[in-house]
C-alpha cells in the first residue's frame, strides 16, 4: 500500500515538474521502452478476440491503434491495464511489462497497476454527482491525500495540463455534468492524471467531439506525450497521422502491422495495411 505522505510528495514534486520546468526528452541513447505487450491472447467466453499480440511502446512517444470495428483494438487497449478481465467471461493470456514487472504476475496488485495506468474512455464520464473539483480530487482523496494545499495544488495543475484551468477556474463548484462534452472529457483526462499514471490509454477521446473541441484534444495529447506513453484507439486516420509517433494496425485479432507512423501511412508493408489506409475498407 503506497503511504500517503509519500504519494503526496511524488503527486507535488511531478506537478511542480510538469507545470513549471521545460522538459527535455530528446536523447542520443536507444528509446526506452515503457510497456512491453507479450502474446496477449484475449478471450471473451472462449472466443479469441485478440490473437497472440505483441507490441513494445516507446516511453514519452503516442503510439496509435487503428483498425476496423471489431478488430480487437479496444479489447487489446483494456489488457494494457487488467480491466478486460473484470468482464464476465474474459480471460487474458500473456504479459504485460510495466519497467520490466509483469502486471499480470500473481505476486501483483491489479489495482495498484491500474493506477499506473490510466484510462479514458470514449465517451466522456465525469461522475455526475461531483463537482468539477471533486471530480479531479476523486483520486486524490481515495488514495488517502488529505491536505487541502496539496489537493488544490495538483487540481488546478491538471486542469492547466488539459488547458481547462481558464475556463473553468471560476466555476469550480459546478457539477461536472455541466461543462460542455469537448470540455468534460479533458475533465476525466485531467481526473486520470491526477492520480499520476505513468500510462495513459485514450479509447478514441474525441470520437464524439466537434473539430474545435477534438483539436484541443490533440494539441494536449501532443504536450502530454512530454512527460507520459499515451496509447490511443482511434477510428480516425487523419488523426493518427497527426498526433502519432507510432502506429499499430489490427485485423480479426492479429496485429497485421507495426511501424514508424509515417511509415505505417506512406509506405505500409503489407497489402491489407496498404488497402485500409488508403481507405478501401473500414
Amino acid at each position: 500500500m503506497v503511504e500517503v505522505e509519500d504519494l503526496e510528495s511524488q503527486q507535488v514534486d511531478r506537478m511542480e515538474t510538469l507545470t513549471k520546468t521545460p522538459i527535455s526528452y530528446k536523447s542520443a541513447e536507444e528509446p526506452r521502452y515503457k510497456l512491453i505487450a507479450e502474446n496477449i491472447v484475449a478471450t471473451y467466453n472462449g472466443i479469441e478476440a485478440v490473437k497472440n499480440v505483441s507490441m513494445k511502446f516507446r516511453e514519452r512517444a503516442v503510439t496509435a491503434l487503428i483498425g476496423p470495428s471489431g478488430c480487437g483494438k479496444t479489447t487489446f487497449l483494456r489488457c494494457l491495464n487488467r480491466m478486460h478481465e473484470l468482464s464476465k467471461g474474459a480471460k487474458v493470456v500473456g504479459k504485460v511489462l510495466l519497467d520490466g514487472q509483469d502486471l499480470y504476475s500473481s505476486r501483483e496488485d491489479a489495482i495498484i497497476h491500474r493506477r499506473k495506468i490510466g484510462m479514458v474512455f470514449q465517451k466522456p464520464n465525469p461522475f455526475p454527482t461531483m463537482s468539477i473539483y471533486d471530480n479531479v480530487a476523486a483520486g486524490l482523496k481515495l488514495n488517502g491525500v488529505r491536505d487541502k494545499k496539496i489537493i488544490d495544488q495538483i487540481v488546478q495543475g491538471c486542469l492547466e495540463m488539459v488547458y481547462l484551468w481558464d475556463e473553468v477556474k471560476h466555476d469550480l463548484k459546478k457539477p461536472g455534468m455541466s461543462l460542455s462534452g469537448g470540455q468534460q472529457q479533458r475533465l476525466c483526462i485531467a481526473r486520470a492524471l491526477a492520480i499520476q499514471p505513468e500510462v495513459l490509454l485514450m479509447d478514441e477521446p474525441a470520437s464524439a467531439l466537434d473539430p474545435i473541441a477534438t483539436q484541443k484534444i490533440e494539441e494536449m495529447i501532443n504536450e502530454l506525450k512530454k512527460e507520459y506513453t499515451i496509447i490511443i484507439v482511434t477510428h480516425n486516420m487523419q488523426q493518427a497521422v497527426r498526433i502519432s509517433d507510432y502506429t499499430g494496425f489490427m485485423y480479426l485479432g492479429d496485429l497485421v502491422e507495426f511501424g514508424e507512423t509515417k511509415q505505417i501511412f506512406e509506405n505500409p508493408r503489407n497489402e491489407i495495411t496498404a488497402k485500409y489506409v488508403q481507405g478501401q475498407f473500414g
